[in-house]
């Protein structure tokens, strides 16, 4: 390629915590620039955001329905090449139908769909379509994760015995949702989000992080879920079993009402030959143990690092990674493949979550809402 990809984003606008986040990852690399935008349900808005963000007015887009059939209309070479989603969870499906339908590749936020149901009709479209999706499972991207999952796959850990993963926050200790905090207001309607609350938000995320370390999946759960804000009807808490698919057991705990904590994720993987450790909020550690060796501690672009994570490290060792380059992987990996395909070459194995992610989600949170209803009785999924 000889130029930057061009990105559309819906949602996003002004005072979007999570649109900054999408639009400082996404230009981290220098492979994208946004291009276009619908940044918001409110064509005022929408459009005064696209010029906050320095977007010439004709790519200032009221809605997304205007901004795909515009788009589509511009010639190959001035069109985006992709479109960002992120807005609450109910509005997920129709922009990505409407967007991979018109031959545009898509890049999401989790979970991926409001329902299992648009999820199941979604990969039928993904895959129907032969475009991109990539799924925002961002912490995917720290360069000691893919160090962690790929000494699992080399078999250094030996069988994976036992998984312990926990993900909590405290931001939903009080009933915010009732002072006009906009993401709070949304995170706990049903409507809006879905059949989870922070299962949806966060226990998607701890489960995502399961699987791609162990290449594991889990086949079972036994789900203890609490709602302890007033009036809440969605889950802000929550306590997993898990039973994974080669005789491995694991626990899962997460909670948005946990007072004190920021975002705090971590993760134990237990061996026959060895563990590791790591966690979010120091994640420039990957701590490991062994039978008969010393505790050895792993940094990024440090030393005995695999290629997967090298190849996830941009600075020196001993300068801090976090989240904003994490979350840049997902969209630096998914613009080295579809660069690829514009200029008709594969990629063997792609690095970033997919529409599969989206599809194994939904089904967690199901499981899991399932389960919890029957008494946390053991559920497949």
């Amino acid at each position: 390629m000889t130029r930057k990809l061009r990105m559309g984003m819906i949602g996003g606008g002004i005072g979007s915590f999570i649109g900054d986040v999408h639009r400082k990852a996404a230009a981290l690399d220098g492979m994208i620039e946004l291009v276009c935008g619908a940044f918001s349900s409110s064509p005022e808005k929408s459009i005064a955001s696209g010029k906050d963000f320095y977007l010439p007015e004709e790519r200032c887009y009221k809605d997304y329905q205007e901004m795909i059939a515009k788009e589509k209309m511009l010639p190959e070479d001035q069109r985006m090449n992709f479109v960002a989603i992120v807005t609450p969870n109910h509005m997920h499906f129709a922009p990505a139908k409407l967007a991979l339908e018109n031959g545009f590749h898509v890049v999401c936020d989790k979970p991926m769909t409001l329902t299992l149901e648009e999820a199941i009709e979604l990969e039928k479209i993904v895959t129907k379509s032969g475009l991109l999706f990539a799924l925002t499972h961002n912490y995917t991207g720290h360069p000691l994760v893919k160090q962690a999952k790929a000494m699992v796959a080399n078999g250094d850990l030996g069988n994976i015995r036992k998984i312990q993963v926990h993900y909590l926050q405290g931001w939903l200790s009080t009933s915010v949702e009732k002072t006009g905090h906009k993401q709070a207001t949304w995170r706990v309607d049903p409507s809006k989000s879905g059949i989870g609350g922070a299962l949806g938000d966060i226990g998607t995320h701890a489960k995502n992080l399961v699987e791609y370390i162990t290449s594991l999946k889990i086949e079972e759960l036994a789900a203890d879920l609490g709602r302890f804000g007033e009036d809440r009807v969605l889950d802000d808490d929550g306590n997993l079993l898990l039973r994974m698919e080669n005789g491995a057991k694991g626990t899962m705990s997460f909670s948005q009402i946990a007072l004190g904590e920021e975002n705090n994720l971590s993760i134990k993987v237990y061996g026959e030959k060895g563990s590791l450790e790591w966690r979010q909020e120091n994640p420039n550690q990957l701590i490991t143990h062994w039978l008969k060796e010393p505790q050895k501690i792993f940094t990024p672009n440090g030393n005995d690092l695999y290629p997967e994570a090298l190849n996830s490290s941009r600075i020196p060792a001993g300068h801090p990674e976090g989240y904003l380059e994490a979350f840049a992987t997902i969209y630096k990996n998914f613009a080295i493949h579809l660069m690829a395909v514009l200029t008709n070459k594969t990629i063997e194995k792609p690095d970033y979550p997919t529409v599969y992610d989206g599809i194994r989600g939904m089904k967690f949170i199901y499981a899991a809402v399932e389960s919890d209803k029957n008494n946390a009785t053991w559920t497949k999924f």
